[in-house]
């Protein structure tokens, strides 16, 4: 195995825990990142190192010996991946793999729009690791793209799903196929990119791939609920996705970043927006790293206790 030692910065959180999970049982030394004073605790399996991510000194001493960093720091505190990612491609360091926090929708795709405003620290950060690959044929990164976090934004409603009040909200004509992952799929997804890594199969070296547990629409995902829950009505509240988009962007104009929901939404379900992943593509992420779709049903029907 050409990477073995990964540090995962965010390894905590609700998408650092699945993936440090995944990491762990493919078989890989991880190590945690978390803040200095951090009482969270890791998951089983890893070590810890409490790092100052804005002092160089810091990351420097905590990365020597690793292989590969795997970022998962969150969107509020994502100007901090670059201090990590340049002690990560300095002269004398260690690290072959970056994988940055890009999981989420494309941000390759996102450059001079209003979500991209948002996002633009993710664009930023990669620009710098192609420049850095392109000087340094001993590090490469990868992207990974896993679009919208299915388990967890059923939870979290950003889905525009409710349980409690069996309301979904449809944009447009709810038909447009959207890009979607559970958070321990993206887990399996970022340990099969550094099982690949530095060896004679790497198919992600320097790329920004996507993958997805599933493509559905939200007529689909609809349909799936109400059939876990026969005997229950569900209230359907259809939303414009132009006057969404319009109202988010006025807000955001005026500093509102909250605005990224309704954003992220019109984004993946507004009819004709076609950022869903294509299947068949060979580049898909899915095929690059022999990952088998799942059944959206699964998580529903875990989310709805069935």
């Amino acid at each position: 195995m050409a990477i073995k030692n990964v540090v995962v910065a965010g390894g905590t959180g609700a998408l650092g825990t699945p993936i440090t999970n995944a990491l762990v049982q493919a078989g890989f030394n991880v190590t945690v990142f978390t803040r200095e004073g951090s009482t969270s605790t890791p998951p089983a399996g890893t070590s810890v190192k409490q790092v100052d991510y804005k002092s160089v000194d810091s990351l420097k001493a905590a990365l020597a010996g690793q292989d590969a960093v795997v970022s998962v720091l969150g969107s509020f505190v994502i100007g901090e991946q670059q201090p990590l990612a340049e002690v990560a491609v300095a002269p004398g360091s260690s690290i072959k793999r970056f994988i940055p926090s890009e999981f989420g929708i494309n941000t390759r795709k996102t450059r001079d729009t209003p979500i991209g405003k948002i996002l633009g620290g993710k664009t930023l950060l990669v620009d710098f690791l192609t420049e850095a690959a392109a000087k340094n044929p001993n590090f490469a990164w990868t992207g990974i793209s896993s679009g919208h976090f299915f388990d967890w934004g059923l939870t979290h409603g950003s889905l525009g799903l409710d349980a409690k009040t069996h309301t979904a909200t449809i944009y447009d004509s709810g038909n447009e196929r959207y890009h979607a992952s559970n958070l321990p799929f993206i887990g399996k997804a970022v340990a099969a990119v550094l099982r690949q890594a530095g060896t004679p199969e790497d198919k992600t070296a320097n790329k920004y791939i996507e993958i997805a547990s599933f493509t559905p629409t939200q007529n689909e995902v609809l349909a799936a609920v109400q059939a876990l829950t026969p005997g229950q009505e569900w209230t359907v509240v259809h939303a414009k996705s132009d006057e969404a988009q319009k109202d988010a962007e006025e807000r955001l104009s005026k500093g509102d970043y909250s605005t990224f929901l309704p954003l992220l939404s019109v984004w993946q379900f507004a009819d004709g927006a076609g950022h869903a992943p294509d299947q068949a593509d060979p580049a898909f992420g899915n095929k690059l790293l022999g990952l088998q779709a799942e059944d959206p049903k699964v998580a529903l029907a875990a989310w709805l206790g069935k």
